[in-house]
């Protein structure tokens, strides 16, 4: 299986990248929508966060159970499954700069749990 060849310290750095371009999004789009209405709207699309939760989830499964498997230590993933909770649950709440607060602090809490993995994979 091509997943066995990664190493979980790359996946790891991967997650974490995405993890930082989600709240690059995350803070652009409270932007966008300050500055301009419509594109506000087209950023902030449900599907553009329900896609990318799915993505985190994904990612996240791989590299944080790749990394129970690897080094034993089930802390990183319970950090990053908390995460993750987080971000699913800022989905709940309206748009009014409080979804964008919650999964701010839920992609820092799931990078935490993936820099938690790379340090104990070294």
């Amino acid at each position: 299986m091509a997943l066995r060849a990664i190493q979980t310290g790359k996946l790891d750095r991967l997650a974490i990248g995405l993890s930082g371009l989600c709240l690059v999004h995350c803070l652009a789009t409270t932007v966008a929508f300050a500055l301009l209405a419509s594109a506000g709207s087209v950023l902030g699309a449900n599907w553009i966060h329900e896609v990318g939760l799915a993505i985190a989830m994904v990612m996240g499964a791989v590299s944080l159970g790749k990394g129970i498997l690897e080094h034993g230590y089930a802390m990183p993933s319970a950090v990053g499954g908390l995460g993750l909770g987080v971000m699913a649950g800022a989905l709940t709440l309206p748009h009014d700069g409080s979804e964008a607060m919650a999964t701010v602090i839920g992609v820092a809490i799931l990078a935490l749990g993936h820099r938690l993995n790379f340090i104990a994979s070294e």
